[in-house]
């Protein structure tokens, strides 16, 4: 007699085959309605982040050319208000948003005389901007202290806009947020 050694392995049944048809088992009703869901949670991600985040603005007036023309779509970001000099920020106005340069913290005074804008009594060298600063008839007074959680605002075409010269310093819970981008609409 032969000696054999039998073992008793157990016998792996074979795994039965996924059916390429299984996607297919489902109704068509439901997956249009998985495929709704789902295009109702990118909407409503949409929404919150273009509600809470960030924001888009179109502006409506000349005050900030030639960076920031009429027709042009500003997108700015809502948890933002840390302000540095030179910023642009939007400003609620009177219920209408505008875009303004930061030129002034809390603390710094801001002064206009005939040699120009000071601020902290330098004179203020700003590329860009072409036309001369000049105080309004009517506006606040000069010298200005900037308050405790407010900044002074100004448009880059300074001889005609509508600034923090006419309503004085803006506080900072009250802007919109920072311009991170400039959507040019025409004039390419």
């Amino acid at each position: 007699m032969e000696d054999t050694l039998e073992l008793n392995l157990p016998v792996q049944e074979e795994a039965p085959k996924r059916s390429k048809a299984r996607a297919n088992d489902r109704p068509l009703l439901k997956e249009l309605g998985i495929l709704g869901i789902k295009i109702a949670i990118i909407a409503a991600l949409f929404a919150f982040v273009f509600t809470f985040i960030y924001g888009f603005n179109s502006v409506r007036d000349a005050d900030m050319a030639p960076m920031v023309k009429d027709g042009d779509i500003t997108m700015f970001f809502r948890l933002d208000k840390d302000y540095v000099i030179g910023d642009l920020a939007v400003v609620d106005f009177q219920g209408e948003h505008q875009v303004r340069r930061v030129i002034a913290k809390a603390g710094d005074v801001v002064d206009i005389t005939d040699d120009g804008l000071k601020v902290n009594g330098a004179l203020l060298q700003e590329l860009d901007i072409y036309q001369k600063t000049r105080r309004y008839e009517g506006g606040v007074s000069f010298p200005l202290t900037v308050g405790e959680g407010q900044v002074f605002v100004l448009g880059d075409a300074r001889e005609n806009a509508t600034d923090s010269r006419i309503y004085g310093p803006v506080n900072t819970k009250d802007t919109l947020g920072t311009v991170i981008t400039v959507i040019r609409q025409r004039h390419f």
